[in-house]
């Protein structure tokens, strides 16, 4: 079977290599492969962490994604020799002040009515954790199974797993859809030349509908949600762990690499296509990570980027087959693209090869969608 991927971020990745793997023969269209939203992420892996009311089936598919990444992580680290910055050292969420205490305390409770273990902590428990906490943190939770990975390494390990099991990439924009016969029939690219394929994968994240040729109503709609983030440098041990913080119902987190790295984030703005860098939001997230770590102020400044989520209607994804034949959806993931890339992969692979729906993704198809536009 010929597979055309339009689009390689980590989801778009991930399913490439999962269907190559399967023997499928997989072209790989993007312009500037593993970019995007994914080397501006900071890769924490928290369906927990991340938990919002009413959303029991994205926490489901979350924690089937996280409890996949361990095995994921090891066979791409194999395949490819490259590493990931796969950590499982647990997330600790602390808070600010009073109302956030209740906030985080009204969150456990949800949390252990679903059967999830969270564990909560005093202020001095939190410090004792992370000593670098300021002295007024009021409490916190810790989800000891959430972790993090570094997107900026498992975006080109997916890609080197991709390209081992021989998948073309064509660095080109894709420019059309060419439908033939009421089917997805390929690709046209931007120069003018066609990928020809049997089934088509559109993983273009908030750029998903803006493909000429697609039938109106075959793909619902998918904004761009902006989200600045801030790098920082120590040379001295700062964080133990990630950490996500509530800030007088602000919510900022802090992500640590091996090398040093902290990754400080992200704003969530609906502001359209638009990447600028603003001394806004960056000021925004500073101030809040300096009311819960003071010392923060003391570290090198070293990156600041922006970059694009794509957001679904109701913010969680969108995959599976379309109401055209042989066109399949890999987008919507938000701020869970690559938590959810293992289970994603999977998915898509699946529905690619086989034409079905694992039950995990049920909740998650297309339909539910595009039959209410």
């Amino acid at each position: 079977m010929d597979i055309a991927i339009i689009g390689a971020g980590v989801v778009g990745l991930a399913a490439a290599w999962r269907t190559a793997a399967r023997g499928a023969a997989v072209t790989l269209i993007d312009p500037a492969p593993a970019s995007g939203a994914s080397a501006v992420a900071a890769g924490m892996l928290t369906p927990v962490s991340e938990l919002t009311y009413g959303e029991e089936p994205l926490l489901r598919l979350g924690l089937a994604s996280r409890d996949r990444y361990g095995a994921f992580v090891a066979e791409l680290e194999e395949l490819t020799g490259l590493g990931t910055g796969y950590r499982t050292d647990g997330i600790i969420e602390v808070a600010f002040d009073a109302d956030d205490l209740r906030h985080l305390d009204d969150l456990r409770r949800f949390q252990e009515s679903l059967g999830i273990p969270a564990e909560a902590l005093n202020g001095r428990e939190c410090r004792r954790l992370e000593p670098m906490l300021a002295p007024g943190v009021r409490g916190g939770l810790l989800a000891p199974e959430d972790g993090s990975i570094d997107p900026r390494r498992l975006a080109p390990a997916l890609l080197a797993a991709a390209e081992k099991h021989g998948v073309r990439l064509v660095r080109r924009k894709a420019a059309a859809l060419l439908v033939e016969h009421d089917a997805a029939a390929g690709v046209r690219l931007d120069d003018g030349s066609e990928v020809r394929a049997d089934r088509v994968l559109l993983a273009a994240g908030p750029w998903s509908g803006d493909l000429e040729g697609l039938p109106p109503g075959t793909v619902p709609p998918v904004r761009p949600v902006k989200g600045q983030v801030i790098r920082l440098r120590t040379r001295v041990p700062f964080l133990r762990r990630a950490t996500r913080g509530l800030v007088k119902g602000s919510s900022v987190y802090l992500v640590p690499r091996a090398d040093g790295e902290i990754v400080l984030g992200a704003t969530q703005e609906e502001m359209g296509f638009d990447t600028r860098v603003t001394a806004g939001g960056l000021w925004e997230l500073l101030r809040d990570a300096r009311e819960l770590l003071p010392g923060i102020t003391e570290l090198e400044f070293a990156e600041v980027t922006a970059g694009l989520r794509p957001g679904s209607p109701d913010n969680a994804p969108v995959m599976g087959p379309t109401a055209l034949p042989g066109l399949v959806l890999g987008t919507g993931h938000f701020r869970n693209g690559i938590l959810l890339t293992p289970v994603s992969g999977d998915i898509l692979a699946e529905v690619l090869l086989d034409g079905t729906v694992p039950d995990v993704g049920r909740p998650f198809t297309p339909d539910r969608l595009t039959e209410t536009a």
